[in-house]
């Protein structure tokens, strides 16, 4: 699948700063330790809907990942899929009376383009689930060929499972309590209540196909993926075990995230599936919960459309720090603006006051746990020294600009 233009990071003058991250198994902020070549891999969308600004906030907060390893000397393998085939995308394109297909394209194709705007560095491979089918079928084979998975005892229907215990673990991603893991485990996608399973928790590797259904030939029978076997698979196959982050929306750290790693865990006979599982906050508006049920979803592409800056979009999401959930409303785009507004004025200045412990102070907020609110607090107290009182520096404007370039991904 392609994915879209890179945009150039500056080199930043001075000592870059290690990363340390919020890790969910553990509850710890601990430290990256990335080898030469630092691995990610990130949940990406169900195309069935155009990027909100969940969305973004959970992409932008990854962002600052990928560039603080840039910063400090990493190659980075940053692997996203696409879940262009799953009950929600049917559901719409049914509702809509669409192509399934068409609207996955659509939706994959805008979503891309609100990627690019926002300065989102792109993954080295942008993966879908429907061209990893091939791998999905030999994954689940291996998985039932263990005993990790089974069929469900349903002669009509003799769909593909998995068996929660199989790797003694399961739990330790997301720390439920098995009664909130049954709760979330119907809220979020899940079967608890499907006749024929070993255990209310265990999750559907393989769909056999049902009436007008899309569906592949295989080995397990004609069918169609579950949802979490996708990312353990692509992940897999792509980044091997364990790699560093895994990263993606506080609402996918249970079930997604959980099932992802027991069945990579359980195809492996390895443990942990990554070093850290990090998870951003979600973004409500005006005090509610944005959902789509409730139709208060705001789309990056809609105010795209009304002339914001995307900038600004960014700036607004860092506000609040990226595991906090927050609300957004029209103050929060107002002071972006204005704070946009304000930097770009001092970084055109000739001259400024020097830099170099502002950039180091940026460097030290967001290698701990990407404090964004410090970090944009220490550029402010640059930006009104530089407006008030100016500076004798003549290289201070173009530097700060570069860092907050490559660093926060916004454009001077």
């Amino acid at each position: 699948m392609q994915t879209w233009a890179p945009t150039d990071v500056p080199r930043v003058d001075g000592k870059p700063r290690p990363l340390r991250l919020h890790d969910t198994a553990t509850g710890q902020v601990r430290p990256t330790a990335p080898g030469s070549t630092a691995r990610m891999y990130v949940c990406g969308i169900t195309p069935y809907d155009a990027t909100h600004l969940g969305h973004a906030a959970t992409y932008l907060a990854f962002d600052l990942v990928h560039r603080i390893w840039l910063d400090n000397g990493h190659a980075v393998h940053y692997v996203q899929n696409v879940t262009d085939i799953d009950d929600p995308l049917l559901e719409r394109a049914e509702r809509d009376k669409d192509d399934w297909v068409v609207l996955g394209l659509r939706e994959t194709a805008l979503f891309r383009e609100d990627m690019e705007a926002l300065r989102v560095l792109p993954p080295r491979e942008f993966v879908g689930a429907v061209e990893s089918i091939p791998e999905i079928i030999e994954v689940v084979g291996k998985l039932l060929s263990s005993g990790a998975a089974y069929r469900a005892d349903d002669p009509e229907y003799p769909d593909v499972y998995f068996d929660h215990t199989a790797t003694g673990h399961f739990g330790y991603e997301s720390n439920e309590s098995a009664e909130s893991m049954r709760a979330l485990f119907a809220e979020r996608g899940g079967d608890p209540e499907r006749t024929g399973k070993r255990h209310p928790l265990d999750a559907l590797l393989w769909r056999m196909a049902r009436p007008g259904e899309p569906s592949w030939e295989s080995e397990l029978g004609q069918g169609r993926p579950g949802w979490h076997i996708e990312c353990s698979a692509i992940a897999y196959n792509r980044l091997g075990i364990p790699f560093d982050v895994q990263g993606g929306g506080s609402d996918l750290a249970f079930p997604h995230h959980e099932y992802s790693a027991a069945h990579a865990e359980a195809l492996s006979g390895q443990r942990p599936f990554a070093r850290h599982y990090t998870h951003a906050g979600m973004v409500g508006l005006n005090g509610e919960k944005m959902s789509k049920s409730k139709g208060n979803l705001v789309f990056v592409s809609k105010l795209r459309a009304s002339e914001v800056d995307p900038m600004a979009i960014r700036l607004g999401l860092f506000a609040t720090h990226y595991r906090a959930d927050r609300s957004w409303t029209g103050q929060t785009l107002e002071e972006a603006l204005r704070r946009l507004a304000r930097w770009r004025t001092a970084f055109a200045l000739p001259a400024g006051p020097d830099g170099t412990d502002t950039i180091a102070r940026l460097r030290d907020h967001l290698s701990d746990d990407l404090d964004t609110p410090r970090a944009l607090a220490a550029i402010d107290g640059w930006v009104a020294e530089a407006l008030e009182r100016r500076g004798t520096d003549p290289q201070a404007p173009a530097g700060l600009a570069a860092a907050v370039d490559a660093l926060l991904g916004v454009a001077p």
